[in-house]
């Protein structure tokens, strides 16, 4: 994408800036968002709300998980039973999809996760029992490992085609407007 995908415009401000408001919804108590690659950069630029708590993940090269442990780290301080682990390249996630996980969640799930067609999306909802197992995997298979070899313990929430989106060149975001006209403006 040229640059940091937080930063990337979307409505009347960046990729992050979006996300957390978008999370900042009833059901949940705390946004955290999670910088990695230039996180003073991202931090400085992306219009982060006063509200959010910012992590700073210094291991980010050693791969996306990384990320989800620091998240946990910030959720434990706050007190959270769970979390949802959101990507910053799905800014075209429903609130309704959102709110589907956090219902699970609400409902007794130990691991929500929103799917479309029999694929699993974002964002996934990792009740607190679930964290020992996200603390265990390696980080080179991620969190998809724990939804993998924890099969039980997985709800599928049925969503669109939202939760499917996975931004990785400009060509994508064409495509996903296109798709999914409407979404990611600021809410």
């Amino acid at each position: 994408m040229g640059g940091p995908k937080a930063l990337l415009p979307i409505g009347e401000g960046t990729f992050l800036s979006h996300a957390c408001r978008l999370f900042a919804r009833p059901g949940i108590a705390s946004v955290v968002a999670v910088l990695g690659a230039e996180a003073e950069r991202v931090r400085a630029a992306a219009g982060i709300p006063a509200e959010a708590t910012v992590a700073v993940n210094e291991r980010w090269r050693e791969g996306m998980l990384t990320s989800v442990w620091a998240g946990l780290d910030a959720a434990e301080a706050l007190g959270a039973e769970a979390v949802l682990v959101h990507p910053v390249d799905n800014p075209f996630v429903a609130p309704a999809t959102i709110d589907a996980v956090v219902v699970a969640l609400a409902q007794g799930a130990e691991i929500a996760v929103p799917s479309h067609e029999g694929r699993r999306g974002h964002p996934a909802g990792f009740a607190r029992p679930s964290w020992p197992a996200l603390r265990a995997a390696p980080p080179d298979r991620g969190a998809r490992a724990v939804l993998r070899e924890n099969p039980g313990l997985v709800v599928h929430v049925p969503a669109g085609e939202d939760c499917l989106v996975d931004l990785d060149s400009p060509r994508d975001v064409i495509e996903a407007r296109r798709r999914l006209p409407g979404r990611g403006e600021t809410p």
